[in-house]
């Protein structure tokens, strides 16, 4: 397939920096915190029922997490959990508010080749505060034309961003770590989906692991080990 590309969107989270490996560790902290009433499994079932259940209301991000896991631990100890150990969670995630982003392995230079010959946008969903917060803090936000901080990542969703950023479905190229998320959505607009997984990923995400013909000749479907290897797609997709 030889195309023209007209931008190069990226994911945030787990595609620009570190993110699920911090909700992991929190998760791991609160199934600790569950053992007198539910063993570590069931705790974390109770807390992804939770975090679905309560998506409707309160979107993505670390303060819906951290309002899910306090939900949770009041259900699954029928409310003998303590105010100290609720304070624990809360403090659990505003240390996850605070933490600076950890940019991944060689996303600065792949980004900085990237943007000398083509657009560049981020779209990312969850708390609009705190991405925008992270965005700032990373240190990217000048190798992107614009930041699109969305509260779900679907097809309307992206037909909306690409509309308004003047982008040619045909000419655009989403780059990031779910499937479900990032790739199936544009692959039904007809643009290119590159998929990057990450260590970590979040059961919501997980029924998106199906997909079938990336890599082949003509595909719109890619899956690349890292994003060091993106350059090269990006040529490949124009030549």
């Amino acid at each position: 397939m030889t195309m023209k590309i007209d931008a190069i969107a990226f994911d945030a989270d787990d595609t620009l920096w570190h993110n699920e490996d911090h909700f992991a560790a929190t998760e791991d902290a609160f199934a600790d915190l569950m053992e007198p009433w539910a063993t570590h499994d069931e705790a974390r079932a109770e807390l992804l029922a939770m975090e679905t259940q309560n998506l409707e209301l309160f979107g993505y991000g670390v303060k819906a997490f951290t309002l899910s896991m306090i939900e949770a631990a009041m259900m699954i100890s029928r409310g003998a959990i303590s105010a100290a150990d609720l304070g624990m969670l809360i403090e659990r995630g505003k240390d996850m508010l605070a933490r600076p982003a950890e940019l991944l392995p060689g996303i600065t230079d792949v980004l900085d080749e990237l943007s000398r010959s083509h657009r560049l946008l981020m779209i990312t969903k969850g708390d609009l505060h705190h991405q925008e917060r992270k965005v700032k803090g990373s240190g990217l936000a000048h190798f992107f034309e614009a930041v699109e901080v969305v509260s779900e990542k679907d097809i309307s969703t992206y037909s909306d961003v690409i509309a308004k950023n003047g982008v040619d479905p045909a000419g655009f190229v989403m780059v990031g770590n779910s499937v479900k998320s990032d790739i199936l959505p544009v692959l039904a607009l007809g643009g290119v989906g590159v998929h990057i997984p990450y260590a970590f990923t979040w059961a919501h995400e997980h029924a998106d692991s199906t997909v079938h013909g990336e890599n082949e000749p003509g595909s719109r479907l890619w899956r690349l080990d890292t994003v060091k290897e993106l350059p090269t797609l990006v040529r490949s997709l124009q030549s």
